[in-house]
């Protein structure tokens, strides 16, 4: 294999690794999309793996690079000397969409709570300050800002939540709730349906703000 005739499968490479980097995170969005909540944290068991995954992605990037531009002599065999041109699959611009798209899919945790409609806007009604409760919910399977988000969609669909924040790096969820029309259960039970798991709730009275 001649260093050129490399470049496409280096860049192969590159992209698998930066896929499975981030399908922890791509994986809820394609959820979300396909309407298939349950699957949502499906490849979270990859969270450990991301930054090595990151790192591998960015070194054969790094390395088929380097191979591309660096002085080579002539190949006697390469059928592209033929007609001066190269295969698409070797040339620099097949390296640069892959680098680039590579990046895209580094950088998808950081963005894909854009994929998330905001939370739908509610009708406003009195609600007794004695039946507003506040409820810490720890979960556990959330890895990144798309994970969040779709905590945080699934919880504000119930009738009765006022208000949900999730937070993947604390793993927990702060839900505002009517008691008179909603329950701790039927909370839980909304993000154990995402595919991520409730394994703590703290109950705590709260007032109107």
């Amino acid at each position: 294999m001649t260093q050129k005739s490399s470049t496409g499968k280096w860049a192969g490479l590159s992209l698998l690794s930066a896929i499975a980097a981030s399908l922890c995170c791509i994986t809820p969005v394609l959820a979300f999309i396909a309407g298939a909540s349950g699957m949502a944290a499906s490849f979270s068991w990859l969270e450990p793996a991301r930054p090595w995954l990151a790192a591998l992605t960015i070194g054969v990037l790094g390395f088929a690079w380097y191979q591309k531009l660096k002085p080579q002599p002539a190949d006697p065999e390469c059928a592209c000397e033929e007609d001066g041109r190269e295969p698409f699959l070797q040339s620099k611009t097949f390296l640069g969409i892959v680098t680039v798209f590579a990046l895209v899919m580094l950088a998808f945790p950081w963005y894909a709570g854009v994929f998330y409609p905001d939370a739908p806007q509610k009708e406003v009604i009195y609600v007794a300050p004695d039946e507003v409760q506040t409820v810490t919910l720890d979960i556990s399977g959330m890895t990144c800002t798309g994970c969040e988000e779709h905590v945080n969609h699934a919880v504000t669909q119930l009738p009765g939540v006022l208000e949900a924040t999730a937070s993947y790096k604390e793993g927990k969820a702060v839900v505002r709730f009517d008691a008179g029309k909603v329950d701790t259960a039927a909370i839980r039970k909304a993000v154990d349906a995402t595919g991520y798991k409730v394994v703590g709730m703290h109950l705590a009275d709260a007032a109107i703000q």
